[in-house]
């Protein structure tokens, strides 16, 4: 007999060394006052279709299991905690704000396998709605940096802003962002090279790609995008880059860098993204990320509302 593929079974050693991690991250998130909440894993394919959910142009939605049941309607099993938090905030009006939660669980992805990658795996988050400050992303960053550093792994948090991102889009003539955002979210991976493949067959022209690559470069700086960036909502996202790390700085956080490429390919991030790698291992993906998604309660509330988170 064979497990299904992409899912294991953990040992008794195994478990027990998790349920350590488990609870290093629940130490972490009840320290800086994170409250806990649990959601369900199955949801209404619906939830995660909404506007300012992932969207159908996330290659994440791509990898949703879908379920139907006895009484025909469409379900999913949840791929991240998210969504179900933005849902379930939307459903409850009435929270007290800011709203700080903590939530532990499984969450299902039908997307390739590779090492450390599996399609059935916890996520460990911590979310602060109703707050547009800088100060609760650094603050986000502050828990993940503890949580880091009470498991003893040394990481590097890599941090940049939609807003900027979006600024540079605009500012090379591209108007379908989402679809270059996603494309750009696979630079670590396939290179300058690959990503510029896939924009010219995307349709982008020459000049939007060298003109994206302009400002897309390693290691370039925010005093340098300072000098470069123009477009209004670009300078806007350089602005609570630069409020973020003032933040960071007085809490005395020394792991977060920044990176002018790193875009996270949800389409519901709105400001701040960020992911963590190890500084040294055979697992380069992300172990961690995250970002502010300031449209997605107000899209599943309805009005035109904008609940920051």
């Amino acid at each position: 007999m064979q497990t299904a593929k992409g899912v294991r079974d953990i040992l008794p050693e195994q478990k027990a060394l998790k349920n350590q991690i488990v609870t290093t991250f629940q130490q972490a998130f009840q320290l800086y006052g994170f409250l806990p909440l649990e959601t369900p894993i199955i949801e209404r394919l619906s939830t995660f279709e909404a506007k300012g959910g992932a969207g159908d142009t996330s290659d994440v939605f791509k990898e949703t299991f879908r379920l139907t049941d006895q009484g025909k309607r469409k379900l999913a099993l949840r791929f991240d905690l998210t969504v179900p938090l933005a849902r379930f905030v939307a459903m409850n009006p009435t929270l007290k704000m800011p709203f700080k939660r903590y939530e532990l669980g499984r969450v299902f992805r039908d997307g390739p396998l590779k090492l450390g990658r599996y399609r059935e795996f916890w996520q460990c988050d911590a979310d602060i709605i109703g707050t547009s400050s800088q100060l609760a992303d650094a603050e986000c960053l502050a828990v993940v940096s503890e949580v880091f550093n009470k498991l003893d792994l040394e990481v590097v948090i890599k941090v940049n802003n939609r807003k900027l991102l979006t600024g540079i889009l605009s500012q090379a003539g591209i108007k379908k962002q989402e679809e270059a955002i996603i494309a750009i979210d696979k630079l670590g991976k396939i290179g300058q090279t690959g990503v510029a493949k896939e924009l010219n067959e995307r349709g982008y022209s020459k000049k939007q790609i060298d003109s994206v690559f302009t400002l897309i470069k390693e290691n370039v700086s925010l005093s340098t995008l300072k000098k470069q960036v123009t477009d209004p909502i670009g300078k806007e996202g350089l602005d609570e880059l630069q409020e973020l790390f003032n933040y960071l700085k007085q809490l005395k956080i020394e792991s977060v860098k920044f990176d002018v490429s790193l875009a996270r390919g949800l389409a519901y991030y709105t400001g701040t993204v960020f992911e963590v790698f190890l500084k040294k291992g055979k697992v380069t993906s992300s172990l961690a990320g995250g970002g502010r998604y300031d449209n997605m309660i107000g899209n599943f509330m309805g009005g035109g509302r904008q609940v920051p988170a």
